[in-house]
């Protein structure tokens, strides 16, 4: 009979303690039942900052934190434990007394808010959970419809507190961060690094008062006046409070068990309180009288107590406290002794104020001439953090300076590590597991070594080691489009530009193999059109487009198409909706408005496709390329035109980004969307490129999108013009088209470009390669010869023949095609699927 594990939270640890003990725990020892202060299961508070982007919660839950189809693990929301008896061993709960076999405290902690006068006034706010994100996302809207562009003040500024700050930058406020220490996350960096750190945040829009306190907070009319210590006065809208966190231990003191001296439930190396069965994990708990404020020694204590309560004898084995982070947009990374505390440590720095690069290694002298490194701080460039951090306690392989400021370029490699270096901190993964499960278990791609060691899962900040260690192994890691073509779909791109080659067959018979395949002849057709090769169903192209572009259309699992014009912006005048209508009406076609701004029109069989095209045309408008790996659409909110909130005409940009940018054939499919403010009607940060209004022009975010990876976009470019912002646009879309792998989105290409966004910036933004006036020239030539292609269809009798159900009988029905009716409109007949009732 399994036994019964009560925990009280559940917050990312208590999540990841279930996890493992369910894993580890395959024949039902124990029974779970995990009580939650929230509504709502376990989340990545973590990415707090990220909901912001989104406003909608289920992006953070934790995967399988519902714990749904495990019979063996109940949870139960809004019912947390607030009263436990140890010597019974019972908890308490809304719904009474139950008992438990084992009990572990995972209630993480409290938001610290100073005892400040005024800090309870309506208009001040934590910064913890996503109902706090909530109530300050109300109040910002409810001050903006008053001031316009309300300000914000954040007391504290250390990690928590810049996050809060960039969350409410990204809502639309003007935020000053408050902190008492002369410098900005001031247990993270030095004075150098915080000297830095500041100038970056600042020219971000975030005003800066460090050295000084919050005294008082009063009201002011319809606003709050905040009073430093240094005699400055805020006028504010609102005031988030993120000056540190105190551990939850109130409901273990109140079982009367053993709390550290400065907070925590007082625990052991096994994570055992001082009532027995009772451990405790997480912020909570206070290991042998310390506190930890990260999720990775959190991570580390769930897995020692699962596998102590399977009989395990671990003990925590420490915390690795480094962080690296992208605060408002400024990489932040520290490791180890990064004051140089330690006894003789000796202070190697590289200060490159004009790049905004700051790099400070502490180190400890062997004696030798050879060093030891004990921590370090990086700020603006934290390229070398992956491989530092793992040398801490270990002999430099290079002189600190070098390693610094490599004359060559070079620097730290991975082989310099040891087997023993812990890659991944999140769960703990070193080197030599890594390389084990590369050599050993046939782990040849950075996808199945996140599967087989976890590593990569968490935080996800090691992945680019991942594949450093694949190199470093003699994992040839193939950039070939496919086995006929050897060479990079960037590469063939290159071929077919410089060559001027015009057909499938001529470039395989030169620079491939075989006679291609279903890989290869999208991948080249799509090059060839985005080169200017004619219309896609032209002479031998026809032949490579797969089932979409072969019709100019989607089709559907009954076998029919849909019909997808395009719109640009969103905006469609009275007379071209009533032409869409009567098309349905006429051809009998399923309706439905996309979450793209568009009007899809669904169940045409291959011979309507023209005759519904040519309505379409004739009313001026044309194909929105919903088949092709194009441009897709770019989504608008109605911006300054009509709403109060708006500050520039979001409508107008994406109808003319979307009409420069219609047809272009791309890699794979691009989505674009333009907001009128940081409200995000658009949600342009989850586009491949998306522009959100400013008060001075334009930000221009790059690299998101939805589907089974959903990202979200980054920062850019920010305040630029209309001229600076499509030419900046125009590069970028060149340069995906030239250098992505086939079938590559906008996200995994930045990510997999060697240093990331960065190097994109220069490239494209600053024209480190000097190719700048050439992607120019080529997105103008593409402007310049567009054509609709459901028009050259229209004019074409050779490609019209194309479109008939059945050669020797055109004209005839697909007899394979019937349809029902549901909630007043027709829907396909599935052969072998049940028919649902209309509701």
């Amino acid at each position: 009979m399994s036994r019964t594990l009560v925990v009280a939270g559940n917050g990312m640890v208590g999540h990841r303690l279930v996890e493992t003990l369910r894993a580890g725990d395959p024949g039902g020892t124990w029974r779970v039942v995990v009580h939650a202060e929230e509504n709502r299961a376990a989340y990545d508070r973590v990415a707090l900052s990220s909901y912001v982007d989104t406003w909608d919660p289920a992006r953070l839950t934790l995967a399988g934190s519902d714990y749904a189809g495990d019979e063996l693990v109940e949870l139960r929301l809004g019912d947390p434990v607030t009263g436990i008896d140890t010597e019974r061993r019972t908890i308490v709960t809304a719904g009474g007394e139950r008992p438990y076999d084992a009990l572990v405290l995972a209630t993480g902690s409290r938001p610290f808010v100073p005892p400040v006068p005024g800090h309870d006034l309506p208009g001040c706010f934590v910064y913890r959970t996503i109902e706090d994100l909530d109530a300050i996302r109300a109040a910002a809207e409810r001050a903006r419809a008053v001031n316009g562009r309300p300000a914000a003040m954040v007391v504290g500024g250390g990690l928590l507190g810049l996050e809060a700050a960039k969350a409410l930058r990204d809502m639309g406020l003007s935020p000053h961060v408050v902190e008492m220490a002369p410098r900005l996350m001031p247990l993270q960096v030095d004075e150098g690094g915080g000297a830095l750190l500041r100038r970056l945040v600042a020219e971000l829009d975030v005003t800066v008062h460090a050295g000084t306190s919050t005294e008082e907070i009063s009201t002011d009319g319809e606003r709050m006046l905040a009073r430093l210590g240094n005699g400055t006065e805020l006028d504010v809208d609102l005031v988030v409070f993120s000056a540190g966190v105190r551990p939850r231990d109130e409901l273990a003191r109140a079982g009367g068990l053993a709390v550290a001296e400065r907070g925590g439930v007082l625990v052991d190396g096994a994570c055992r309180t001082s009532a027995a069965d009772v451990y405790a994990i997480g912020e909570c708990a206070a290991v042998e009288g310390r506190c930890y404020g990260l999720v990775a020694p959190g991570y580390s204590m769930a897995e020692l107590v699962a596998t102590r309560l399977l009989g395990g004898r671990d003990t925590f084995p420490g915390a690795d406290l480094s962080t690296k982070l992208k605060l408002l947009g400024v990489d932040v990374a520290s490791f180890g002794d990064a004051h140089a505390t330690t006894e003789g440590a000796l202070e190697v720095v590289f200060n490159d104020a004009m790049s905004g690069t700051y790099k400070k290694l502490v180190v400890s002298e062997n004696g030798t001439g050879s060093a030891t490194l004990l921590g370090g701080v990086l700020v603006g460039d934290v390229g070398d953090y992956d491989l530092l951090r793992p040398l801490v306690g270990r002999k430099l392989p290079a002189e600190p300076a070098a390693i610094l400021a490599p004359s060559d370029g070079g620097g730290v490699g991975v082989e310099a590590l040891p087997d023993a270096a812990q890659i991944c901190s999140c769960n703990a993964v070193t080197k030599g597991a890594i390389t084990g499960a590369i050599l050993t278990e046939g782990c040849d791609t950075v996808g199945k070594l996140r599967s087989c060691t976890r590593a990569g899962t968490g935080c996800g900040s090691c992945v680019p080691m991942l594949s450093k260690l694949l190199d470093s192994c003699g994992v040839e890691q193939s950039t070939a489009v496919c086995e006929h073509f050897g060479q990079s779909r960037a590469e063939l791109f290159e071929i077919i530009q410089a060559t001027r080659i015009g057909t499938f067959s001529e470039l395989i018979s030169r620079y491939g193999t075989g006679q291609g395949c279903a890989i290869c002849k999208p991948a080249v057709a799509s090059i060839l059109a985005t080169l200017g090769n004619g219309h896609i169903l032209g002479g031998e192209q026809a032949t490579l487009q797969d089932t979409n572009d072969r019709f100019l259309a989607n089709m559907q699992r009954n076998g029919t198409y849909s019909v997808v014009p395009r719109v640009p912006g969103g905006e469609i005048t009275p007379d071209r909706l009533m032409v869409i209508a009567r098309v349905a009406q006429d051809f009998g076609l399923y309706t439905k408005i996309t979450g793209g701004q568009r009007i899809d029109l669904f169940g045409a069989t291959v011979d309507q496709l023209p005759h519904i095209w040519k309505r379409l045309v004739e009313a001026g408008m044309e194909s929105g390329h919903a088949y092709g790996k194009a441009l897709r659409t770019v989504k608008s909110c109605v911006g300054s035109t009509w709403c109060r909130y708006g500050v520039q005409d979001s409508v107008g940009m994406a109808i003319e980004l979307e009409l420069r940018y219609r047809g272009l054939r791309s890699p794979h499919k691009i989505k674009a969307g333009v907001s009128g403010c940081a409200r995000e009607c658009a949600e342009a940060r989850g586009k491949d490129f998306g522009v959100i209004a400013t008060e001075n022009g334009w930000n221009l975010y790059v690299g998101g999108n939805g589907g089974m990876l959903p990202r979200h976009a980054e920062l850019l470019v920010s305040d630029v013009d209309d001229e600076k912002l499509i030419r900046i646009i125009d590069r970028f879309l060149m340069f995906y088209v030239r250098t992505a792998d086939r079938l590559q989105r906008t996200a995994s290409w930045i990510e997999e470009l060697e240093g990331g966004l960065d190097h994109l910036r220069a490239v494209i933004v600053d024209d480190s390669l000097g190719i700048c006036e050439d992607l120019e020239a080529a997105m103008a030539k593409h402007v310049e010869n567009y054509t609709d292609e459901w028009r050259g269809v229209l004019e074409d009798p050779e490609k019209l023949e194309r479109f008939a159900s059945f050669v020797n009988a055109p004209g005839a029905p697909d007899p394979s095609i019937s349809f029902r009716t549901e909630r007043e409109q027709r829907v396909p007949v599935l052969l072998g699927v049940p028919e649902v009732v209309s509701r």
